[in-house]
């Protein structure tokens, strides 16, 4: 696999720790949707990219965060 910006095959696959907030006032009180994707960086230009797991993609289809749709 090559870089998508740099054509470099000098790519690494790392873990990842990544709160995602939905934006606006409304949402203040909400926790955030934690996510744990594997990010890969290219190790030359520095040009990072994730795939959001299933689960969590589906929490943020709905638009609202995990203790709300827990209720």
């Amino acid at each position: 696999m090559r870089c998508a910006l740099c054509k470099s095959s000098k790519l690494a696959e790392f873990t990842s720790e990544m709160m995602i907030h939905f934006s606006g006032f409304k949402h203040l009180a909400h926790p955030g949707v934690l996510v744990f994707p594997k990010v890969s960086v290219c190790l030359d230009c520095g040009s990072s990219w994730f795939t959001t797991p299933e689960a969590e993609l589906r929490v943020l289809g709905k638009g609202i965060a995990v203790s709300a749709a827990a209720q």
